[in-house]
């Protein structure tokens, strides 16, 4: 099991601030009949180079696969499942970022930028659940995971969806969940305990993107000092009506 003291680096995203390196999110919503990878932070929904989406994964209720493909626009990704899917996941991979003396991020490893002050690999991950009752397939494409332990379609606003949180397939303590962070993602909700769990309040009707975020020290590197992991988990507060 991960602890606070195998996460040497566990809240150096705070001290990273608003840099390009680590202060968005991912997560998948609904726009204009389409599943849409949204890159952002709050509010902000910013372009992104879509080759960065380095996977896609659909699933049905039982958690058999689906055939998605990503499509890769201009400034943004799109993802298109064969069919309707239950769950579905998205990665990210921002690549390698590295400070520089004069307190710029850019996005090359330290080996490439003489005289870098930080360093780090930013990951981004998101996992959607859009059915009601649906199983979930093992994830370990996700490095970093929120896991609800019940369905969360069947919570319902004002109520706790109890979660765990799993770090490369291992529970990890001492992770600060921010509970809607599509509204309010400087607002801490809660963390998880010694087995990665956590109790964390459904605040919308609509959609809630719950999110969690680490840095993981490095050893013998030589571009970058630490893994960044941001990771999301989204779904619909309340059944959706016509």
């Amino acid at each position: 099991m991960h602890s606070l003291k195998s996460i040497a680096l566990l809240g150096l995203l705070a001290t990273l601030g608003a840099t390009q390196a680590s202060a968005h999110g991912l997560w998948t919503e609904q726009r204009r009949g389409n599943i849409e990878v949204i890159y952002g932070h709050g509010a902000e929904d910013d372009a992104f180079k879509a080759k960065k989406i380095s996977g896609a994964w659909a699933y049905d209720g039982a958690a058999r696969m689906i055939p998605v493909t990503v499509q890769r626009l201009a400034d943004h990704a799109r993802l298109q499942p064969l069919k309707p899917p239950a769950v579905l996941a998205v990665a990210l991979d921002n690549g390698p970022w590295s400070q520089t003396a004069d307190k710029r991020w850019v996005n090359q490893g330290r080996s490439k930028v003489p005289g870098a002050i930080a360093s780090t690999h930013t990951y981004k991950y998101s996992l959607a659940i859009y059915q009601p009752g649906a199983k979930l397939p093992k994830l370990e494409q996700l490095k970093l995971v929120i896991l609800p332990e019940v369905d969360p379609l069947t919570v319902g606003p004002g109520k706790n969806l109890p979660v765990r949180v799993l770090l490369d397939g291992q529970p990890v303590a001492g992770v600060k969940l921010i509970g809607d962070y599509r509204n309010a993602p400087s607002t801490l909700s809660t963390e998880t305990d010694a087995q990665g769990r956590a109790q964390v309040l459904v605040r919308n009707e609509g959609l809630n993107v719950i999110a969690a975020e680490l840095e993981v020290a490095l050893k013998d590197n030589p571009d970058v000092a630490s893994r960044g992991l941001f990771s999301s988990l989204t779904f619909l507060g309340e059944p959706h009506h016509e």
